[in-house]
């Protein structure tokens, strides 16, 4: 079990999400950054979909009430263990009565808490990810707050050392796959969607200016602020599903990319798409920061999915020998 003692309005517990609801109006939910969790899970030998805290806003702090294993991951969140400090993407053993404090991060937008056993809160539609707009999932529907007690689940694996050990990011180890333009600026490769020829006038500024990530974005939805762009005409559009990743275009012009908690229904007019395997890179960048959209296809967008289930496959290879499974 652990205690949180400090904590943000939009610290939760998710998982990967729900993905089987959204005929019922209810949207994915999940980690802005599956990789982050996947790693972290699979280093502590949990199952890759365990729960963990997403923390976005700063300082969180937790105290042990146990021992266990411990993994972060995600942004760079100058993370201390009882005051040490502790590197990026690291796992360590952690002793009851410990505390874990993790600050503003030097990079990065998100950080990722994943504990032996996973976050133990109750399934919810597949799930238990937290839902804040529906008010369900995680720990009673809610962000967390001083005082909450989390339930670790079954530890599968033997405690990581306590000396630690540590994860080559994965912006790191595939940096050649995940560009940035000249000016340090993450690159999203997006694919053409269903009304991209409206924008036909425009579209040479979507992909080639810089986007600014607005203050008005969340979960729901990354806003981008730039030079407008518009369809050549006025049309009217039934609603239609979404997903994460897809770029509406509001009348305003400024695109809104939909992400972890994108509304399962929409109207607006679509320009493009995000590749799935992008997405997490959005998930860490903050509002204040620019992206550049790079026009992308389905044969670009399978190859980076190869190479990031490459990378897994790399990290499941390596994790299992450094501590063997318990018997049953």
């Amino acid at each position: 079990m652990i205690e949180i003692e400090q904590s943000g309005a939009l610290n939760t517990v998710q998982d990967l999400g729900r993905f089987n609801f959204r005929h019922m109006g209810v949207s994915v939910s999940g980690v802005m950054d599956p990789l982050a969790l996947r790693a972290g899970n699979l280093l502590l030998g949990n199952d890759e979909n365990a729960a963990a805290v997403e923390v976005q806003l700063f300082p969180f702090r937790v105290r042990f009430l146990q021992d266990s294993s411990i993994a972060i991951t995600g942004a760079d969140c100058r993370a201390t263990l009882d005051g040490a400090p502790l590197p990026p993407w690291w796992g360590c053993a952690v002793r009851a009565g410990q505390v874990l404090e993790m600050r503003y991060p030097r990079s990065g937008a998100r950080g990722y808490l994943c504990v032996a056993g996973g976050i133990d809160v109750p399934v919810v539609l597949g799930s238990r990810s937290t839902a804040l707009r529906g008010g369900f999932g995680g720990l009673e529907g809610r962000p967390l707050q001083r005082g909450d007690r989390l339930v670790l689940g079954e530890i599968r694996a033997l405690p990581l050392p306590t000396s630690g050990i540590g994860i080559e990011p994965p912006d790191s180890a595939m940096h050649a796959h995940f560009p940035r333009n000249s000016a340090g600026e993450i690159q999203l490769r997006a694919i053409p969607s269903g009304e991209y020829p409206l924008f036909a006038a425009d579209a040479p500024r979507f992909w080639q200016q810089s986007w600014q990530v607005s203050n008005q974005s969340n979960r729901t939805g990354y806003r981008l602020a730039g030079d407008p762009i518009f369809p050549s005409q006025t049309i009217e559009m039934r609603s239609y599903g979404l997903i994460p990743g897809i770029v509406q275009v509001p009348p305003g012009g400024e695109p809104i990319i939909q992400l972890s908690d994108a509304n399962t229904a929409g109207g607006y007019p679509k320009i493009a798409g995000v590749i799935e395997q992008d997405l997490w890179r959005l998930g860490q960048v903050l509002p204040g920061q620019s992206i550049q959209l790079i026009q992308s296809e389905a044969r670009e967008a399978i190859a980076i999915d190869q190479e990031v289930t490459r990378w897994l496959s790399r990290l499941r290879l390596s994790c299992p020998p450094l501590r063997k499974a318990l018997l049953a």
